[in-house]
């Protein structure tokens, strides 16, 4: 079995989650009327211009956000990208160029600057996250800790800046936490409870084995982890040479120990620490010897990053 993650690309289901949110943006501001402090104040023959531009220095993501929106609020305009997505920009990068009737760039505005100042926030976060590891060779993944609706947004904006995605959904890899192990051992009595982390990873490679056999479409490859919080838990689950061993809160000790552990053990399943990872402590903790470490902060503490739209002409139709 592998330990590779399905990584999210701009994809035919990611714009289809793209045009659902956007669908929901456009009932939020205007429902079912208009923008009537646009119609009370813009001529409706107005052709305009507008820039968006980056405002702080940051890594760009979603520059086909513009069109997209367009496209679904049926607005006939013109767009030229500028920069690609995962691209560092400096500040006042204008990084798309728009051109449409005046009234409809000013109800897209803020629709538009939303979801590009949210991913591309991810993104700059993410990228200070990758540059901490620089030369450690450890790296980078998200976590399913999304925004509802956007997690295949959120986790392409990640990979925008330079880390790796974690499983998408709990359909594309087995990931046994301690809540599973707790569900478990809840229904064993005996000496059947002393090994329920290997009992769990045994059964979910019989799973795959079955589902694959029955023809449903899975990955026969698909990734097992199990959750570990102690070195004596590691010890197990390691003898049943899972994928990857998930290293919940450890200490930097109990980590550089996990890592003697796994080499002496089973040195091809791989070590992931996780829980409470900041700028302060990231570092340290790649270079206790884990192979990558998941950062929920990469999407769930994400701040927007400071994208407008400036205008750069009127004139008439």
């Amino acid at each position: 079995m592998g330990s590779t993650f399905t990584q999210q690309e701009w994809s035919a289901a990611l714009i289809d989650d793209l045009r659902q949110l956007v669908r929901l943006s456009v009932r939020e501001d205007i429902e079912d009327q208009y923008d009537w402090t646009t119609v009370a104040t813009v001529p409706l023959d107005k052709l305009g211009a507008a820039d968006i531009v980056i405002r702080q220095t940051g890594v760009v993501a979603g520059v086909q956000i513009a069109e997209l929106v367009f496209d679904e609020m049926s607005i006939d305009s013109e767009v030229r990208i500028l920069v690609a997505d995962g691209d560092v920009v400096e500040a006042g990068t204008t990084a798309v160029s728009l051109s449409a009737l005046a009234v409809d760039l000013l109800t897209a505005e803020r629709i538009i600057l939303n979801f590009m100042g949210r991913l591309c926030g991810i993104a700059t976060q993410t990228s200070e996250y990758v540059k901490l590891l620089a030369g450690t060779g450890v790296t980078v993944y998200d976590t399913r800790k999304t925004t509802p609706g956007w997690r295949r947004l959120e986790k392409y904006a990640t990979r925008c800046g330079g880390a790796v995605n974690h499983r998408n959904g709990l359909h594309d890899a087995i990931l046994i936490k301690d809540n599973h192990l707790a569900a478990c051992a809840a229904t064993l009595t005996g000496d059947d409870n002393s090994d329920v982390i290997g009992d769990a990873i045994e059964k979910s490679r019989e799973l795959i084995q079955a589902v694959v056999a029955a023809g449903n479409p899975i990955d026969a490859a698909m990734p097992i982890e199990v959750e570990v919080d102690t070195l004596a838990q590691l010890q197990i689950a390691l003898s049943h040479h899972p994928d990857i061993v998930l290293l919940d809160n450890m200490s930097h000790d109990q980590l550089r120990s996990a890592v003697v552990m796994r080499s002496d053990v089973a040195p091809e399943v791989q070590l992931e620490a996780s829980g409470g990872v900041t700028h302060q402590t990231i570092r340290a903790i790649a270079e206790t010897g884990v192979d990558r470490i998941s950062v929920g902060a990469l999407t769930h503490s994400a701040k927007s990053l400071d994208v407008a739209l400036d205008w750069t002409s009127v004139g008439s139709d």
